[in-house]
């Protein structure tokens, strides 16, 4: 099977086949996940008409390689068949001033050094 050229995920369409590690069509590329300006590639949702169909999650250390005309992946077809459809973000994390825990004995050397030079 030629697929042409390495690509890039930046590259990838949607439309785009994608197949098993076995040679088997497992579907289309629906959406490149990715944080471009950071250049991190975290995965793939294809649209699988075989079987149940559907969209379908594959992590970017499941993609083998990406070419011009297509994505082969790590997995073969029996193990396609187990991909789990995609779920919604994560919530994101976030820390305020609130979240840090207590430095109890930093907080009693600051008031000390602030009580020793004046600057209450």
């Amino acid at each position: 099977m030629d697929l042409g050229a390495p690509a890039s995920y930046l590259t990838l369409n949607a439309g785009t086949p994608v197949f098993s590690s076995d040679g088997e069509w497992i579907g289309v590329v629906e959406h490149v996940l990715a944080v471009a300006d950071a250049d991190v590639f975290d995965g793939l949702v294809i649209d699988s008409r075989t079987g149940p169909g559907g969209h379908r999650f594959v992590d970017a250390p499941e993609v083998a390689e990406i070419y011009e005309q297509g994505v082969q992946l790590t997995l073969d077809a029996r193990d396609c068949q187990r991909l789990h459809e995609p779920s919604e973000n994560p919530g994101t994390m976030s820390a305020d001033p609130g979240d840090v825990a207590p430095d109890h004995l930093g907080d009693k050397l600051r008031r000390a050094w602030q009580v020793i030079t004046g600057n209450y």
